[in-house]
């Protein structure tokens, strides 16, 4: 009698050689954008050692200074306007990362992804490390911090549009929120671990809160040069099925994917498509992804969104470090919970907009929930540990919730509209449009949040809501079509068909 087969074996055999490549394509795309995030995140952990609190600090008797009201700071952010410095380190990250961005989808679409991400993740470590190599080397120039977080904003660029591509590459639209929500969720579990990493040196060494995560990215570069596996046909694996059939028999073309000109659908099965759909070898120009409908509107609210979004990742320690006088190590840790509430956002938004099919209408909801939120949370988010709590994680789902669904499930979708008609080289140009759009609003948000700051934190939160209920705005018009498309359908025949 022939033995059953183990458990653990059965379990293996259950997935197909295509499924466990889609997972290890997914978790090695997870991975390097954690590493991505988790380098970008120490500078604002940082920023409350570089100019310190000094009423938790306690001088050592046998420190000899000429000047009692700096000498626990960091110089050049040792002056009175250290705010408006730091603010200015941020930008000189952001900007070029903005500026960077449009042009990092192009290059995406012309080079091999694998090449492109090993180059930029381990040039991306190089120049964190360097930043905090100027702790151990005593220098106090603001030009040479500037310098590195330029030249890092660069690299980071190429980041973004790559593991966008390559995902959908190896995905098709079914279930697409849910799952890009989940993976999405490598911004906010790159945040927590760059606030923890910094948090362990940031008290007594901090140029190891730089250099540590400097190693980690250019180490997930080595691993990307190894492993990564651009697309399916390259293993001999099927392409995923692009094609979403409507109600009434029609088809919508989606990302198609192809091995010398010939579509490969899954199980051999393919669908006839109601006309000739000719192929486009040709990368998508930056004026035709504008012409994509939608592109304009979720570029624009993204970049109200992600001015909120990046205003915390940078400023939110200092905040809670000013106005709750926790010390460095704490206040990272403390913002955390910001990031945590993110992953729970961008989860609970990838879910409602594939029930619901309306990508804008879901954005819409949690941006006007946010607003009341920041204004509650400026006014009574200190008063106890448990309000704290419950406060960073309620804002933290609702803010990044609509920038997590845009920059994934949204720019897959407008990446591989119907209008494209099967190009499928569109997807890495739009991502790229919306979240370097995304990326000037990244930029504005600390900018302004250090010349506002000095005026009072209440100022930097107005500013915030303000720029949550422009986000709104932008999507007005999508949202009334939505509406419209609700009205006149029943739910199965709901969904992101056009815009």
């Amino acid at each position: 009698m022939k033995s059953p087969l183990a458990p653990g074996i059965r379990l293996i055999t259950s997935f197909s050689r295509d499924s466990w490549y889609r997972g290890f394509i997914l978790f090695l795309t997870f991975l390097f954008y954690t590493a991505y995030h988790l380098s970008r995140k120490p500078i604002s952990i940082v920023k409350s050692e570089l100019h310190r609190n000094r009423s938790t600090v306690i001088r050592p008797p046998d420190l000899n200074v000429t000047n009692n009201e700096t000498w626990c700071d960091w110089e050049p952010f040792d002056q009175d306007n250290y705010q408006t410095l730091f603010g200015v380190l941020d930008n000189c990250f952001l900007v070029a990362y903005a500026i960077g961005m449009f042009f990092s989808g192009i290059f995406g679409e012309r080079l091999p992804l694998r090449y492109y991400l090993s180059f930029g993740m381990l040039m991306s470590g190089l120049f964190t490390s360097l930043f905090g190599l100027g702790f151990y080397w005593n220098i106090h120039s603001l030009w040479y911090y500037a310098f590195f977080q330029v030249m890092n904003g660069l690299m980071q660029t190429t980041g973004w549009p790559a593991v966008v591509a390559c995902v959908g590459n190896w995905f098709g639209k079914g279930k697409r929120g849910f799952i890009m929500g989940v993976w999405n969720s490598h911004t906010s579990v790159g945040n927590i671990l760059g606030s923890l990493i910094a948090g362990v040196f940031v008290s007594s060494e901090w140029g190891m809160s730089f250099i540590v995560p400097g190693l980690i990215i250019a180490s997930t570069g080595v691993l990307c040069f190894f492993f990564l596996v651009e697309k399916p046909e390259d293993v001999n694996c099927t392409s995923p099925q692009h094609h979403s059939v409507q109600e009434n028999g029609e088809t919508e073309p989606l990302l198609r994917n192809s091995v010398n000109g010939n579509h490969v659908m899954n199980g051999g099965i393919t669908t006839q498509l109601p006309e000739e759909v000719e192929e486009h070898p040709e990368a998508i120009s930056f004026c035709g992804a504008l012409r994509i409908p939608g592109v304009v509107e979720f570029s624009l609210c993204l970049l109200f969104a992600k001015l909120v979004s990046y205003t915390f990742l940078y400023w939110l320690p200092l905040y809670i470090s000013n106005v709750a006088h926790f010390k460095a190590k704490e206040a990272g840790d403390m913002s955390t919970l910001f990031d945590v509430g993110g992953i729970l956002g961008g989860i609970l938004a990838g879910v409602v907009s594939d029930f619901t099919g309306g990508r804008a209408s879901t954005c819409c909801v949690m941006l006007i929930a946010a607003a009341p939120m920041l204004f509650l949370y400026n006014y009574i988010g200190q008063r106890s540990l448990g309000i704290t709590i419950g406060m960073l994680l309620l804002c933290g789902g609702l803010v990044n919730g609509p920038y997590a669904l845009i920059t994934t499930a949204v720019s897959a979708d407008l990446g591989t509209h119907e209008s494209l008609r099967g190009n499928s080289r569109a997807l890495s140009t739009v991502t790229a449009i919306i979240d370097g759009t995304g990326s000037i609003g990244a930029a504005l948000g600390p900018l302004l949040a250090g010349l506002i700051s000095p005026t009072g934190w209440n100022n930097v939160f107005y500013m915030l809501i303000s720029a949550d209920v422009l986000a709104c705005l932008f999507l007005t018009r999508l949202v009334y079509k939505e509406i419209k498309g609700w009205c006149g359908s029943s739910p199965q025949s709901r969904g992101f068909k056009e815009i």
